[in-house]
């Protein structure tokens, strides 16, 4: 979610965008040479739960669906996420511009990664549809964190705010800078869902949730020593 287009972002989760906004100030005031990186939906966390929150893993029997379910959503393997960012440093194109990260073969609907997912799986999910004011209104009386949360995942899969516009001057999309990079596809994140759903019921709790963190956070890890 690139801030500077979050401008009409709802409360509590609009903080997210003002703070980055105060950083990015602070650094064109200062005529610091930059680039920032829109990394969209980080896909270990939100392809192999099929979009439900508060979860790693998909449901078993029903799926709650966004409106309409026909949002187009991009996905992004956060090992991908730092490859983009690492290529982008050193190159004369993305300066003092915004690099959106945007393949196209993980540019999907949730109605689309909810199919593949019945496809891999061969399993059929029951799903329900929740309005957009009835998704808002379950943040009554929940947390801080759980309320950011949801007015991100409103504004990404009601509103659309990753797709809905075209990239302008001031930006650049990577897959195209970069072609040379294999991104990660979308159906070997929910591959990896599909095997881990399998263990959920045989193994200890502890040791399960263990093998989530370990197995989707990985991605994150190698970012961190490149």
């Amino acid at each position: 979610m690139d801030p500077s287009r979050m401008g009409n972002a709802l409360e509590p989760g609009r903080v997210t965008f003002d703070e980055k906004m105060e950083i990015r100030r602070a650094i064109e005031n200062a005529n610091i040479p930059h680039t920032y990186v829109s990394a969209n939906c980080f896909a270990a966390y939100v392809s192999p739960n099929l979009c439900q929150m508060k979860t790693l893993l998909p449901p078993k029997e029903r799926v709650g669906v966004y409106g309409d379910g026909n949002v187009k959503v991009f996905f992004v393997d956060e090992d991908d996420v730092g490859t983009y960012t690492i290529k982008s440093i050193d190159d004369p194109r993305t300066l003092n511009k915004t690099i959106y990260i945007r393949p196209q073969d993980n540019c999907l609907t949730q109605n689309e990664l909810i199919a593949m997912w019945g496809k891999l799986s061969g399993k059929s999910l029951t799903k329900f549809h929740i309005h957009g004011d009835e998704f808002l209104a379950s943040m009554k009386d929940t947390d801080f964190a759980h309320q950011v949360g949801v007015t991100h995942f409103y504004h990404i899969f009601y509103e659309g705010c990753l797709t809905n516009f075209d990239i302008g001057d001031n930006g650049a999309e990577a897959t195209l800078l970069y072609p040379d990079v294999q991104y990660t596809r979308i159906n070997e994140l929910a591959s990896l869902s599909q095997i881990l759903s399998r263990y959920e019921n045989s193994i200890t709790p502890c040791l399960f949730e263990y093998m989530v963190f370990v197995l989707f956070t990985t991605q994150l890890e190698y970012t961190l020593f490149y």
